[in-house]
């Protein structure tokens, strides 16, 4: 298969990757700039320049503004199942979002955020869409430990409802803005997948340790114009526990149980998984593992296909490092799934199985198999910490389907920047 050398080399010469730093959180971050900045404009554009605060407004203590937005290009470079050759360029605003954050009445807050682009180019479905398409989140949360004076031997207890980020795994409690790698792997999206719930959910934290539970619905999640999923009474149970054992070492485990047991699915797509993953940061350098385990389960969870059902899991592995201090820094990621059903996993749509490629043939249910090898290496560029950086990369896979086994490389370069 041919690997163009001279793509290669362009991008590697050109781009930058990030690390997202510690992912101590149970709850998703509220993502937190680099410490160093390029001068004024970027200690604004990383301060939260668009915001109120006020001690004295009873009823509105904070009201912040919040964005990010995503472009990214990309090559790819394959080969089928039938050893036939193919190849594809694609360009993407990968998301755009805007919203907002408040502080109400002292123990209240809330977080609402927009979806405001849709571009659906990398399956030739059309044209790119501006303006408003769905909600990505809407959440009311009430901080409990406050309002009681304090439970127990809590550090903080705040309990939350609404349309809400599932975090599981270790590349999904990290926020798109921060992450290592362009995309996220296709095990870890196979079990997180971009879902947004709907339920209730209570975070905690006491000392070096921290919790999570939640509560979902198992109906779907709304739709394009859906402010909440559906209320359903067959749910999604979602748990989590971190403990951070010192300064360098973070570790976090992760399970969730899927008791729709209906024909039509539900936002989760599976019976259950587990994650166990560890963060050891030493500030130099570094390493992400995460281990992942589960069950497609069967009809029940709209996995109708006897090919597709049966346990799944694997691992990623995430070695990186500083170049130049807080300016550029060196990933590398390795992951294995592996599943005892013949088309129990499945690659990214971005950009293995994209529709795009076509007249490709990727085996039965298009990028569906038993095993499924990827290597990413790239770079990350920081220009203002994580709120406005350049990210390269290039990512070699390959899966084992009925068929047979394809294979890729993809080259990566994109821009993130948020507030």
């Amino acid at each position: 298969m041919n690997k163009p050398l001279l793509s290669l080399t362009s991008l590697v010469a050109f781009s930058v990757p990030a690390h997202a730093g510690p992912h101590a959180a149970i709850t998703p971050p509220v993502d937190k700039p680099a410490a160093t900045h390029n001068g004024d404009f970027c200690s604004w554009w990383s301060g939260r320049p668009f915001q109120y605060k006020s001690d004295s407004n009873f009823f509105l203590q904070e009201l912040r503004f919040e964005g990010r937005y995503q472009y990214q290009i990309g090559y790819l470079d394959g080969s089928d199942v039938n050893n036939d050759s193919f190849s594809n360029s694609f360009d993407e605003h990968r998301r755009f979002r805007l919203g907002f954050r408040t502080r109400l009445m002292d123990y209240f807050s809330t977080k609402v955020v927009f979806n405001l682009v849709n571009d659906p180019r990398r399956n030739g479905a059309g044209s790119v869409n501006w303006g408003y398409q769905s909600f990505d989140e809407a959440l009311v949360t009430f901080n409990l430990n406050k309002a009681a004076g304090g439970i127990g031997a809590f550090d903080s207890f705040n309990i939350s409802f609404g349309r809400e980020k599932f975090v599981l795994s270790r590349e999904a409690c990290t926020s798109s803005n921060n992450l290592l790698t362009m995309e996220r792997s296709a095990l870890s999206n196979k079990v997180y997948d971009s879902f947004r719930p709907t339920g209730f959910s209570a975070d905690a934290k006491t000392g070096d340790w921290s919790f999570y539970g939640a509560l979902f619905s198992a109906g779907r999640d709304g739709g394009n114009n859906g402010f909440l999923g559906s209320l359903d009474s067959r749910m999604i149970y979602l748990g989590s526990v971190g403990y951070k054992v010192n300064s360098e070492l973070d570790l976090r485990f992760d399970a969730v149980y899927n008791d729709s047991n209906f024909g039509g699915g539900s936002d989760v797509n599976y019976r259950w998984a587990t994650s166990f993953s560890a963060d050891y940061n030493t500030g130099p350098w570094g390493v992400i593992g995460d281990v992942i385990i589960g069950d497609n389960g069967g009809a029940g969870n709209g996995v109708a296909n006897p090919d597709r059902q049966d346990g799944f899991w694997g691992f990623v592995v995430m070695p990186y490092a500083w170049i130049l201090e807080d300016k550029l820094q060196g990933v590398f990621q390795y992951q294995f799934a592996g599943s005892s059903a013949d088309e129990g996993i499945r690659v990214n749509s971005r950009y293995g199985r994209a529709g795009k490629n076509a007249p490709a043939d990727l085996g039965p249910g298009g990028g569906r198999g038993d095993k499924h090898h990827s290597l990413y290496a790239g770079l990350n560029h920081y220009l203002c910490g994580h709120n406005a950086k350049i990210q390269g990369g290039i990512e070699y896979q390959t899966m084992d389907t009925p068929a047979g086994s394809f294979d890729t490389w993809t080259y990566l370069l994109g821009f993130r920047t948020n507030f």
